[in-house]
């Protein structure tokens, strides 16, 4: 059983920082692809970032490129991405996801494990 478990999100001004946290237990993800999604009200799920666990690539929406980092720590199974610059339109319910297989795509219907979603909420 795959376990997805987000934390850090929470309230911030814009231009300020907020560190998302995710950790995955229940099987190792060494050949997988991990990545972040984001919903916002009456919006569709986006892609926010996404990399490759073993290799480290990492891939980023055009939206937060220079401003988010998708980071992963491998010894404790832990997915980060470290957002900086924040801006009121990236208020969103932040989701961790995992797919099988070591192909990226910007796609939620082709990850198989979600978390359970944090909210981040930027004020102007």
């Amino acid at each position: 059983q795959v376990q997805l478990v987000e934390s850090g999100g929470g309230l911030v001004q814009a231009g300020g920082s907020l560190r998302l946290s995710c950790v995955a237990s229940g099987r190792t993800f060494f050949d997988n692809v991990m990545g972040w999604f984001r919903q916002a009200p009456g919006k569709e799920r986006e892609f926010v970032a996404a990399i490759r666990w073993s290799a480290g690539t990492t891939y980023y929406a055009d939206s937060v490129k220079g401003r988010f980092t998708i980071s992963r720590d491998n010894a404790k199974n832990t997915l980060a991405l470290q957002m900086n610059s924040l801006k009121p339109e990236d208020t969103a319910v932040y989701y961790c996801a995992a797919r099988r297989g070591s192909g990226v795509t910007p796609r939620s219907s082709d990850y198989q494990y979600w978390g359970q979603g944090t909210q981040v909420t930027v004020s102007s």
